[in-house]
Order: structure tokens, then C-alpha cells, then sequence
């Protein structure tokens, strides 16, 4: 576990927090004046390893061999020059800051952070981090990877550490309302940019289900139809891996890393985080019936079965985008061209 402290006086910023992975919705704008939750789980911390935050800069500016070392493959409207290993916290872990109040831009909601770091340190005045709650954002505060230092706590490591030891349920892909999940929309368009890149342009045939409800109609238009298919399937911690040269692998991420689960012999994966992927390999929609048996046949069941929402699952198009513009096989014609197409339709059906 860790402590964040001020680098220029040394005060605790934050509580003790074990690592956790980014949250594939960690930048993810969803809705109009909708209000979300907090990014983190209380405890945790994540750090992001792209450069975030000002200065930016166009593309035009910037130029493709540029932005290619920067680990940019495609063009996206700016580029992020500023550093990157922005650590992400909940609000709630922070400890000894104070808002800057001429730093306080926000849409309408809150705060979303363009005026730069609106965090500063109570003993010091060192801006450290940035705090955003507006609407459509994720609630977090994102402390300077210059202007902390994380420093051991003494306290043991989280459960966290390896494929074994998770307690956490998984992350069903309805949410309360009855609606699709936001996290999994995330989650499922950064998926379906590694999905297409490890295609290589052919035919994908997905399992029946939940994992159809996903992928299926975006592959169905930007991929052609026929044989021979590559089929996807799901490997991870516990299940065996079959033909390996044959297939694309749905595989987990690291709940703690971030990092994909890998196997020798493996050379096709698309990664989720591994809440979502253990919910697709073991859904928990079990009926809830007497241990006895069955009701009987006079009883109307008061149960309700698994909730099923009123529309077709969308995959977030903007983290599409964002992922695919960061893997280099968009480069090859036949994806870039994919990629495109996507970024110059926004309001095409493709999703």
C-alpha cells in the first residue's frame, strides 16, 4: 500500500491505498447533465500511464511520425503533451488540500478540470491535483505525477495481487435501472478496437449471448460477412486454451496490473477488465426457488427474472476510437480505413 505526500513539503495528500488497474472508463464522457459515480473504489488507487492534461496540441500541428512516438497511430483532434502517470484516487481518500478557486472551471455540474490542477496542498500552496465532478465525467481526483511522492504505508497488500484471490462480485452488464451498464459500454468499445485489430479483416463468429449482444452488431457492419471465421473465445485463469492458432482469445485483465492475462502459444487476445470477463464466462442469473424444489403449479411466481433492457447494447464510440488510434496495426490500410469511417460518421449505425 501507499501514501501520497506533497513533494514540496512532505504533508499527506491521501490515505493508505493499495494499486488497483485504470478503469477502462477512466475518461469516458457519457450522457448530457448526466450525474456519475466515483471513478475509484474507496482504498484504491490507479495510475495512468499516457500523458494527460495541458499543454495541447492539434494534430495538424503535431504530424504523424510525431504522434507515432507518442504512441499515437491515427489522427485524433489534440494530442495530451503533458506528463504522463496521473495517479487517480476517490475524492473521499484525499487529505490536506484545498480548492483554488480561480481554478474551478466546470460545465455546469462541477468541476471537469480544464483550468488545469484546482487541488492545492493545505501547508504549502503546491498545486497537486485536480478534481472532477461535473456531469457526464467520472467523480475523481487525479493527483500531478511531479508535484506528489507516493511513499510505503504499513499496511498489508490488498487481496488483490493475483488471478486467485478475488472476492469482489462480478460486474453485471445491467445496471439498477434496468439500462445497459456504462462501464461495460466503456469497456466493450476499447475491447472491440483490439477485437478488429487481431481480426485481420476477416469474418469474426461470436458465441450466442451475452457476448453477441456486445460485439455482434458493430462486427455485422464494419467487418465483410462469410467463411472462414475466426471465432472468439473466452481464456483466462482455470479454463484451457485450445487451437490457439485458430482463434481470437477473450481474455482478463490484472484487477491489480492492468495487464492482460497471457499463455504460451497465445497470439490473438482481446483484454476486458476482469470483472466483466469473469461475468461472461459465469453470469450470475440463478432463479430464486425453494431449496425444496420447484413452486407448484396453483403458485404464481413472485420472482422477477434477469432484467433485460428496452434497446441493443451500444459499445462507447469515443473509447472505440481513442483505443484503436493507440494500437499501430491501424495503421494497415483496410483498418485505418475502418477507422475513418467511424470517426467521420458519428451518427452512423455502426453502433
Amino acid at each position: 500500500m501507499a501514501i501520497f505526500e506533497c513533494a514540496g513539503c512532505g504533508a499527506a495528500l491521501s490515505a493508505p491505498l493499495s494499486q488497483a488497474a485504470l478503469p477502462a472508463h477512466a475518461h469516458q464522457h457519457w450522457g448530457n447533465g448526466e450525474l456519475l459515480p466515483v471513478l475509484m473504489e474507496s482504498g484504491t488507487y490507479a495510475v495512468d500511464p499516457e500523458p494527460s492534461g495541458p499543454p495541447w496540441r492539434r494534430w495538424e500541428e503535431v504530424g504523424d511520425e510525431a504522434a507515432a512516438v507518442r504512441g499515437v497511430f491515427a489522427p485524433v483532434y489534440t494530442l495530451s503533451f503533458g506528463s504522463p502517470g496521473a495517479i487517480a484516487i476517490a475524492p473521499g481518500d484525499v487529505r490536506g488540500t484545498v480548492l483554488i478557486p480561480e481554478r474551478c472551471a466546470g460545465y455546469c455540474c462541477g468541476l471537469d478540470g480544464s483550468d488545469g490542477p484546482n487541488l492545492a496542498c493545505v501547508q504549502c500552496g503546491l498545486a497537486v491535483a485536480t478534481r472532477i465532478d461535473d456531469c457526464s465525467l467520472w467523480q475523481v481526483v487525479w493527483f500531478d505525477p511531479g508535484a506528489v511522492n507516493g511513499l510505503p504505508a504499513d499496511a498489508p497488500i490488498g487481496a488483490t495481487a493475483d488471478w486467485n484471490t478475488q472476492g469482489r462480485p462480478a460486474t453485471p452488464p445491467i445496471d439498477p435501472s434496468g439500462g445497459w451498464s456504462v462501464q461495460w459500454a466503456a469497456a466493450a468499445g476499447a475491447a472491440l478496437a483490439h477485437l478488429l485489430a487481431v481480426s485481420d479483416g476477416r469474418p469474426v463468429a461470436l458465441p450466442d449471448g451475452l457476448m453477441a449482444d456486445l460485439f455482434g452488431r458493430p462486427l455485422d457492419a464494419l467487418l465483410p460477412s462469410g467463411a472462414p471465421a475466426r471465432t472468439v473465445v473466452p481464456a483466462g485463469p482455470g479454463l484451457p486454451v485450445r487451437n490457439p492458432g485458430h482463434r481470437i482469445f477473450l481474455v482478463p485483465r490484472n484487477p491489480r496490473t492492468g495487464e492482460p492475462w497471457q499463455a504460451p502459444g497465445i497470439q490473438r487476445t482481446v483484454p476486458l477488465p476482469f470483472d466483466m470477463w469473469r461475468y461472461l464466462i459465469a453470469p450470475d442469473e440463478r432463479l430464486l426457488l425453494p431449496v425444496t424444489g420447484g413452486l407448484p403449479e396453483s403458485v404464481m411466481r413472485d420472482d422477477p427474472l434477469p432484467m433485460r433492457p428496452w434497446r441493443l447494447f451500444r459499445p462507447d464510440r469515443r473509447l472505440f476510437l481513442s483505443t484503436l488510434a493507440r494500437i499501430p496495426a491501424v495503421r494497415q490500410p483496410w483498418l485505418r480505413e475502418i477507422y475513418d469511417r467511424v470517426n467521420d460518421r458519428p451518427f452512423a449505425d455502426y453502433f
